[in-house]
């Protein structure tokens, strides 16, 4: 006879976070902590963050321990040794450990507004993945940002970018558009919505059909890969670049070379041309 102790039968159901937030990250610590000082001020509040660490040293892992105390959130770290650009293979790794229905992917350099994930949630919708963009700022503007300044949102504000020296620009209109201006913008942008790892989500059920991010790739396009095969499979793409508004703080891009470049071009392509919906370079091996 199978005995269960009665702290167990008496225990209360765990309930899992309706948003799984998959934050990639590699050797930015200072940017980190500011995009999860983000996720500490969001409007909607059950959701967890899987951080997707390809390889950061002892300061990143320092700074998770240090905000685990000090958001109210669950952050789990999921981490591998540094060994040149795998990120698809660590946010594959994510994918596995996070726990809700509805995934949403950015960077460990997006700082979201209060009302990122609220958007996410609200404009989510069967069948579709949802396409987001950013507002990138010069470095100078992103060293400027404090907390106070994520917490008052004040670094979203126009006004407050222009002081720092902000130039003027047709993408402003991201920062200062109305709701109904937002969903007019979304509509008349010609840009493609297409699965930008800074800001897409999508039903987890959906990703792992694809069988997530496709490993042999590197860097460029290996966000859009994953979308290309989603939309082969007839989950499309929704444009909300105005009304999901994340900061993009600067870095370099020195790790990229033109064979990455090259060998994810070909690999897109093939799966343009056979019109694949799966992987066998993903989340299951076969």
């Amino acid at each position: 006879m199978i005995r269960i102790a009665n702290h167990f039968l008496n225990a209360k159901p765990v309930s899992l976070p309706a948003l799984s937030v998959i934050v990639s990250t590699y050797q930015q610590p200072a940017w980190l902590e500011k995009v999860l000082i983000g996720y500490q001020y969001q409007q909607f509040t059950d959701f967890e963050v899987v951080i997707a660490d390809d390889g950061s040293g002892e300061r990143t892992k320092t700074l998770i321990e240090q905000m685990r105390s000090e958001v109210p959130y669950t952050i789990k770290h999921i981490w591998h040794e540094d060994d040149g650009f795998r990120k698809t293979i660590i946010l594959n790794r994510a994918i596995q450990a996070s726990v809700a229905d509805y995934l949403l992917f950015t960077d460990g350099d997006c700082i979201p507004r209060a009302d990122f994930l609220e958007k996410h949630l609200l404009l989510r919708e069967a069948n579709r993945f949802l396409s987001g963009g950013y507002y990138k700022l010069p470095n100078d503007i992103s060293a400027a940002i404090t907390p106070e300044d994520i917490a008052s949102q004040s670094c979203f504000r126009l006004d407050w970018l222009v002081a720092k020296g902000l130039k003027k620009s047709i993408k402003n209109h991201k920062l200062t558009a109305s709701s109904t201006g937002e969903r007019l913008l979304n509509l008349l942008t010609p840009t493609s919505a297409t699965w930008n790892g800074m800001n897409s989500s999508g039903w987890r059920k959906d990703i792992l059909a694809a069988n997530g991010f496709d490993e042999r790739m590197q860097y460029g396009g290996e966000d859009r890969e994953m979308g290309e095969r989603m939309t082969n499979a007839g989950i499309s793409g929704k444009q909300i670049r105005y009304s999901a508004i994340c900061l993009h703080l600067h870095h370099e891009r020195g790790y990229v070379t033109p064979e990455m470049l090259q060998k994810n071009a070909a690999i897109r392509l093939k799966t343009k041309n056979n019109h694949a919906e799966w992987t066998t370079f993903g989340i299951e091996k076969w």
